[in-house]
């Protein structure tokens, strides 16, 4: 006999959020978990008192009232904005691209004048974007395309932003105000005291394994539950019978400072390509810290291969028409659930994430 009700492959967000709720619906669960920690990417580390964010900068921000009272349960979240720079070649501009930004650019003062300038740069650009380059230009024009994007998103993606689909750039908001908030959300914060206090009260109740890798007992640790949640690359489940998906990775490079303040705002962007990071997080600006040292991290974007860590779906036609044949086996599969970023391959805000879970036990 089955001795769980779900055996939950990750203890990532999506992981977490699902076990919390069979929990309390009383159905016993048991997480594993390839790290040695819980929280998957959104875990944070406790560095000289600072909360780190070990795999990059996460912002929780939603404009769902439900799924923002949902993630108010487990921790206090305090009120920072997502308010990211640009750094050129030592000039400073602020994102998402608004007046504040035009400004720097151009000396535009009204928003009239800074859709003037880039009316008469996207000119240029005579047919439908084909690419990534021509989308950007037809938005922001050539300038903020050759200063803010260009290097950036080919150290991003590893590629010529030629060839990379003109989708890409629509994350990017474009404002004609003077509102340097990068979300458009209506609640937006960081827990106070970091992500990793979420994941563990989530995880009250349920069995936790971690270090240890699903695939090296499968047969094993199937036969354990009725069903099992898999958040895992999709492609690996079914041992790249297709061929593996693409990613893009991120390596890290920390450092402990001694000093109060390194560079005065948690993200900024280093948008030329001789610079061969791609931002600087300080971490302390996330809670408004005031402790003596500081801690940074240098992300630097990377090929990615199976031993690494997959961060970034390559979302282009290739992929995913390689992701459409691993979904209609994932179809097939009884008694097995694929979520989260990696099982659905695709890039999810967090509250999306949240959201997913919550829909799938509602209806479980």
């Amino acid at each position: 006999m089955n001795k769980f009700d779900y055996l939950i492959v990750g203890a990532g967000l999506f992981g977490c959020v699902f076990a919390n709720e069979m929990t309390s619906r009383g159905k016993k669960c048991l997480v594993i978990e390839k790290r040695k920690h819980i929280g998957g990417n959104i875990y944070s580390e406790n560095i000289e008192n600072i909360n780190v964010h070990k795999y990059g900068a996460h912002i929780f921000h939603t404009s769902n009232k439900k799924i923002w009272n949902y993630i108010n349960q487990f921790a206090d979240f305090n009120h920072y904005i997502n308010s990211p720079l640009a750094n050129y070649k030592g000039e400073i501009y602020n994102l998402p691209f608004n007046m504040n930004t035009f400004n720097k650019m151009w000396g535009a003062i009204t928003p009239d004048q800074a859709k003037e300038k880039i009316r008469e740069q996207s000119g240029q650009i005579k047919e439908p974007p084909k690419n990534l380059e021509e989308m950007t230009i037809s938005l922001v024009g050539r300038d903020i395309y050759e200063k803010l994007i260009e290097g950036y998103t080919e150290k991003q993606w590893g590629r010529n932003c030629k060839e990379l689909p003109a989708f890409i750039i629509k994350r990017l908001p474009v404002r004609f105000v003077y509102d340097n908030n990068y979300f458009n959300d209506t609640y937006q914060g960081i827990p106070i005291g970091g992500y990793t206090q979420i994941c563990k009260k989530m995880l009250a109740g349920t069995e936790l394994i971690l270090s240890v890798d699903y695939f090296d007992q499968k047969e094993h640790f199937d036969s354990l539950a009725k069903t099992v949640v898999y958040t895992g690359t999709i492609d690996r489940y079914f041992d790249y019978c297709y061929g593996p998906l693409q990613y893009r990775s991120i390596r890290f490079e920390n450092k402990i400072l001694n000093t109060d303040n390194f560079q005065g705002n948690a993200v900024i962007n280093f948008t030329h390509r001789d610079i061969p990071y791609t931002r600087i997080i300080e971490h302390k600006h996330f809670e408004f810290g005031k402790q003596e040292k500081t801690v940074i991290s240098y992300e630097y974007s990377d090929e990615w291969n199976i031993n690494k860590e997959p961060y970034y779906p390559i979302n282009d036609t290739y992929n995913n028409g390689l992701y459409e044949k691993y979904r209609y086996l994932a179809e097939k599969e009884v008694n097995v659930i694929f979520g989260g970023r990696l099982g659905s391959y695709k890039y999810c805000d967090m509250d999306k994430v949240v959201e997913s879970v919550l829909n799938i036990t509602a209806n479980l």
